[in-house]
C-alpha cells in the first residue's frame, strides 16, 4: 500500500486562492455593490440630512477622483465645477423658470463647458504649476459671481428656488420628504458609478492609468497623453458639475463659498481620507469627513483644527486612506 504524500502547499493556497476569488468577484460587481450599499445609509446614519450629503459630496469626490487617483492630475480648482453646476442650476430655475431636470442639465452641460475650457488652459502645464493654473481659474470663476451679483444674488449666495416636487413620467415624488429626496438623489449617483466604471473598464480607462503611472512611458506607446487629460478633465469636471446641481436642488441656495478654494480643498481631503484611485473610497472619505465635522463642531468652534490633526495623521500613517488601506489588507 502506498502512502500519498499530503499536498500542504496546495492546501495552504486554498485560502488566497478564495480570498482572490472574492476580490475578483466584488471587483467585477463594484458598481452595483456600491450602489446597494448606499442604500442602506438613510437607515444607518443619525439623520436623512446626512445621509444626502455623503451621495452628493461623495458624488463630488468621485469626479474628483477619475481625475486625481486614476489619472495622477492633483487640481485645486474643482470647486469651478460643483460652485458652476450649482450655480447654473439654480439660475436657470430663478431666472428663466425652467423645471427642474432642465435646469439640473444646464448646470452638468455648463460644468462640461468650463471643464473644456479651463482643461484647454491647464492641461499642458504639470506637477505644482498645473495645480496654480487650476486654482486661478477657479479664483476667477469665483469672482465672476461675486461680480455677478444681480445673476448670482453676490455675497448673500443665490436664493428664491425651491423644489417640492419631482415628476418622473407618471409619478409625483415629494422631494422635500427626506427620504423620497435621497433615493432621487441615489439614482443619479448611480449614473454617476456607472459612468465611471464603464470608463475604468475601457480601453480608456487603462490609458489614463498608464499615464498615472509613467506619463512619458504612455507617450513612448504612442498614446496622445495631452488630449486623454483633457478628456479626463472634462468627464470630471461634468461629474461635479452633477454633484453641484444636486446640491443646489438639495439645499434650495446656492452659496458663495461653493466656488471658494476651500471647497476644492475639501474635495481633495476626502478623496484622500477615502483612498484615491479606488472606486467606494470617495463615499467613505465624504462619511468620514461629515461625521467629523458634525461631532467635533458640538464640542468646539476650533473644530477645524482637530480635522487638520487627523487628517495629518492619516497622510502619515494611511496614505493609501479607509478604504484603500483595508483592500490593502485583503490582497495581503
Amino acid at each position: 500500500m502506498t502512502i500519498q504524500p499530503i499536498d500542504s502547499t496546495s492546501s495552504a493556497k486554498r485560502p488566497r486562492l478564495a480570498i482572490d476569488g472574492l476580490m475578483r468577484t466584488a471587483s467585477a460587481w463594484r458598481m452595483p455593490l456600491t450602489v446597494l450599499v448606499l442604500c442602506t445609509l438613510p437607515w444607518v446614519l443619525p439623520s436623512k440630512a446626512l445621509a444626502v450629503n455623503v451621495l452628493i459630496y461623495g458624488t463630488f469626490a468621485v469626479g474628483y477622483n477619475l481625475l486625481f487617483g486614476y489619472t495622477g492630475l492633483l487640481s485645486f480648482g474643482h470647486a469651478a465645477f460643483f460652485g458652476g453646476g450649482a450655480y447654473l442650476t439654480g439660475m436657470s430655475i430663478v431666472h428663466f423658470g425652467f423645471a427642474w431636470y432642465t435646469a439640473l442639465s444646464t448646470g452638468i452641460l455648463g460644468a462640461l463647458l468650463l471643464s473644456l475650457v479651463m482643461g484647454v488652459l491647464s492641461i499642458r502645464t504639470r506637477g505644482i504649476y498645473f495645480s496654480m493654473v487650476t486654482l486661478a481659474l477657479a479664483q476667477l470663476a469665483y469672482y465672476t459671481a461675486l461680480q455677478a451679483s444681480s445673476w448670482t444674488g453676490g455675497e448673500n449666495g443665490l436664493r428664491g428656488f425651491t423644489v417640492s416636487k419631482i415628476d418622473v413620467l407618471s409619478l409625483q415624488i415629494d422631494f422635500l420628504n427626506p427620504l423620497h429626496k435621497y433615493y432621487v438623489v441615489l439614482l443619479f449617483t448611480a449614473l454617476a458609478l456607472w459612468l465611471v466604471s464603464r470608463v475604468l473598464k475601457s480601453s480608456f480607462g487603462a490609458v489614463i492609468e498608464a499615464i498615472r503611472e509613467n506619463e512619458v512611458r504612455a507617450r513612448a506607446c504612442g498614446y496622445n497623453v495631452e488630449r486623454t487629460k483633457l478628456l479626463s478633465f472634462v468627464l470630471s469636471g461634468g461629474i461635479c458639475g452633477l454633484a453641484g446641481g444636486l446640491s443646489a436642488l438639495h439645499l434650495a441656495i446656492v452659496p458663495l463659498d461653493t466656488l471658494h478654494y476651500h471647497t476644492s480643498g475639501l474635495v481633495v481631503m476626502m478623496t484622500l481620507l477615502g483612498g484615491m484611485g479606488s472606486f467606494f473610497g470617495p463615499f467613505v472619505g465624504a462619511l468620514a469627513f461629515l461625521v467629523m465635522e458634525d461631532v467635533l463642531s458640538l464640542w468646539t468652534s476650533h473644530w477645524q483644527l482637530f480635522v487638520g490633526a487627523i487628517f495629518i495623521l492619516f497622510v502619515l500613517f494611511l496614505p493609501k486612506g479607509i478604504w484603500g488601506t483595508i483592500m490593502g489588507l485583503g490582497d495581503r
